[in-house]
């Protein structure tokens, strides 16, 4: 059974996107993807189309989107909805479709990591890589046989873990 998640971010120009790309190819099958922002940019950040680029991603697959997209009575209905910057994390945020688990895996935004274009290419295999890593522990969860609290909280583990200690 496929699953829905929703990756949140302010400007959904970055993270968010990585997060969307990255949970479409190791959860082909499992997760659909989406992301968006509460504050959409209108266009991806330019570290993150080369991201996509060097790493076989289709950069015309994604764009800056606004939440409203994705709220409402006909909207779609997630399983997970996940904030990736602690601004959306504190943000009040639509009422969703359905019951969505929700979480925050939050990290520093690659966008501002720096002046030079290897500085900021850097910063954004940092985010992919911890990216990657939480969300093979949320694929390696019993997905069909967790719900509720319990799902939440380990939602909330994958997110507490430290960067630098995901392996």
């Amino acid at each position: 059974m496929s699953r829905k998640i929703l990756f949140l971010c302010t400007g959904n120009s970055a993270r968010s996107v990585l997060a969307e790309a990255l949970a479409g190819r190791l959860g082909a099958g499992r997760l659909q993807a989406y992301s968006a922002g509460s504050q959409p940019k209108g266009v991806v950040n330019p570290g993150a189309v080369r991201w996509l680029e060097a790493n076989g991603f289709d950069p015309t697959s994604f764009r800056s989107k606004s939440w409203d997209e994705f709220a409402g009575p006909d909207a779609v209905a997630f399983d997970f909805i996940i904030t990736v910057c602690d601004n959306a994390a504190g943000e009040v945020c639509p009422i969703w479709p359905g019951k969505p688990s929700t979480a925050h895996w939050g990290m520093p935004d690659p966008a501002d990591a720096g002046s030079s274009e290897a500085e900021n290419d850097a910063a954004f295999a940092e985010t992919a890589r911890v990216l990657t890593a939480r969300l093979e522990q949320l694929l390696s969860l019993p997905l069909d046989e967790l719900s509720g609290p319990a799902l939440k909280e380990r939602l909330a583990a994958i997110g507490a873990a430290q960067p630098e200690t995901i392996a």
